[in-house]
Order: C-alpha cells, then structure tokens, then sequence
C-alpha cells in the first residue's frame, strides 16, 4: 500500500508495502509507475504503484505475451483484485486489440465458481486493462514445477472443477481453446480459477484454413493438428494432457521440436499415466486415457461423462486411503495439500 510522499531532506519519498515480506519501506518519489526497485528489508523487488482510475496497481503476479498482471487495490470497492495491463505496443495492433476484447467479452459472459471473473474493460490514455478476480496463489504450472508430482486427489478434485467450467463456457457456445496448467490458477482457498479467454470462439465458428495452431503444442488435441473440425472434445483432450502433466511430472509427449511433439499427439500411443508413475491408480488412469484418444469419437462424448469417471476414480481412491493401514498421522501442512 503507497501512502502519501514524505519529505526527507531534499528527497520525496513515498512508503510502500513490500509484496515479498510485508514491510513497510520508503522509496523515491520520483520513480515512474510500475518501475521496480530493491527492497532494503528483505532484497525481493518492490514497485512504485501505478493509478488506472479507481485502481492502483501494487505488484506483478504474472507475465504473458499481452501483458502483465498486477494485484491491485479497488480503492472505492475496498477490495484486492488483479488488473491485466496490456502491452502499449500491441495497443496498435487491431488482432491483439480484438483478442484482448474476446478475453473480457467470453470470461464477463461466464458465472462460475471456476471461472476468473471479469469485473471491468477500460482504457487510460491509451492502455487497455481488465479488472479481473484475483487468483495469486500461483498456476496448476507452477505446482507442477514446485513439485513435480501432485497429490492424486487434489488433480482429480482439479479436474472435475474445470470440467465443470468448461461445460459452462460450452452451454454458452464457447471453446476456451487454450487448455494448459497455466491457464488454471488458484485463490487462497485453493480453489481452481480457468482464465486466459483470448483465444475463446463460438462453437459454430468456421474453421479458418489458413489459420496456425493455436494453444500449447505439449496439450494440443490431434484433430487440431490435422486441421479437422475442432469441438469440445478438443478441449477436453487438453484438459486431459493439462491433468496427465499434473499427475506424471510430464507432458503427455515430449520431443526436441515442437514439430515432433505434435507428431506425437497424431500417430504416437499414449503411456498409460499408471505405466509412468505406479501409484496412480487404475480408474484414474483409465479415464485420462480415454479422453486423450487419438479419435475424437472415443472420448467421453460429454463433460457429464468425464465427470462421472473421475468422480468415480476419486471416489474409490478415498475408499483405499482410509481402509489401507498407516503409520504416518495426517500432515495438514500446505505442501502436503498438493504434493503425493
């Protein structure tokens, strides 16, 4: 939080609140917006605040190719939220410019308890931004990361919540189209955001022959690599691989060139999750390799379906943690919540 400057001999300085270790330290007052600078507490990087409107944005939490994430105070609102300030370059490119409005247009169109809300789309002297809910307990990727493998139960609960959402974002006629670990994000209650709705479109959407792959090539569905007719059952293939990743501590297929990895999702089979890493059980492998079938057709042919399989796998998991014997009291830590 940025208080109003103090003067200190000749220098102005403005107190901020490092994000880092919550100390309160003085900076110049003189540093321009968003301009980070070291903090004198704890070494971490510290930023002078910026004001879009009511909104004065605090830290980075997140980068991407459109721009950066902030979290940000809602001074009229009293509320913390996350504001997505899109680069100044691309706010002369009419694509860049209609994908950042698709973004706010399918996420504001979405009520979900899993689906990142969007609160606001404005512009300030030339900056477009997105006054978005605030998810800044790290992505699904960083989880990944962190910890490589991730508790069976907690990818499950995951999976079921996102199939939710996108069964959501599909009653309303829309493909997210852009499925990966890092577009699932969580608050402080751990609980599982979908976002990032620029590359989002309506199902009847004409295929564009010309158009590139669009999405992650590691969780990109085999019918969008052949350029046939991309549908819900192609986010549910990468809804699959994003899980697949979260449970193995690897991509579905993985290659020295993006080529080959897309190769791969087309003629390569598919190594059972089970095959991989052995503690995962039979049900929950069974299902992700169901929905990661090369053929469209084979796949659960609803997210209802897709649901029911991996409610069922959860359910029959916590069936064997509790009658299987341990030595070990249950740890409650908040590692423990994602790690195996």
């Amino acid at each position: 939080m940025s208080d109003e400057p103090i003067h200190q001999g000749k220098k102005t300085l403005t107190m901020v609140t490092c994000p880092a270790c919550q100390t309160k330290v003085f900076i110049p007052s003189d540093l321009a917006p968003l301009t980070t600078t070291t903090c004198s507490s704890c070494g971490g990087r510290i930023m002078m605040p910026m004001h879009l409107r009511q909104f004065e944005l605090r830290a980075v939490i997140g980068s991407g190719g459109m721009g950066k994430v902030y979290r940000a105070w809602d001074t009229v609102l009293h509320r913390m939220v996350a504001v997505k300030l899109m680069k100044a370059e691309l706010a002369q490119e009419p694509k860049s410019l209609d994908n950042f409005y698709r973004e706010a247009r399918a996420a504001a169109s979405l009520n979900h308890t899993n689906i990142g809300h969007i609160y606001n789309y404005d512009e300030l002297d030339g900056r477009r931004y997105l006054v978005m809910e605030l998810a800044d307990q790290g992505s699904l990727d960083s989880l990944i990361e962190k910890h490589r493998l991730l508790n069976e139960l907690k990818v499950l609960d995951i999976g079921i919540k996102i199939s939710s959402a996108l069964d959501m974002a599909l009653k309303h006629n829309l493909l997210h189209r852009d499925l990966k670990p890092g577009n699932i994000l969580f608050n402080l209650d751990h609980e599982p955001k979908l976002v990032d709705f620029g590359l989002a479109r309506d199902v009847d959407a004409e295929d564009d022959p010309n158009e590139g792959i669009w999405g992650t090539p590691y969780y990109v569905a085999p019918e969008k690599v052949k350029h046939e007719k991309e549908t819900f059952l192609s986010d549910m293939y990468s809804l699959g691989g994003t899980l697949y990743h979260a449970l193995t501590g690897h991509v579905p297929f993985e290659a020295p060139k993006v080529e080959d990895v897309l190769s791969a999702h087309v003629y390569t089979p598919l190594t059972p999750p089970n095959q991989v890493e052995p503690e995962i059980t039979q049900p929950t492998s069974d299902a992700l390799m169901k929905v990661m079938a090369k053929n469209p057709a084979d796949r659960y042919l609803s997210y209802d379906e897709f649901i029911m399989a991996l409610e069922s796998a959860r359910s029959r998991l916590l069936v064997a943690r509790t009658t299987a014997p341990t030595s070990e009291p249950p740890s409650h830590s908040k590692t423990s919540w994602w790690r195996r």
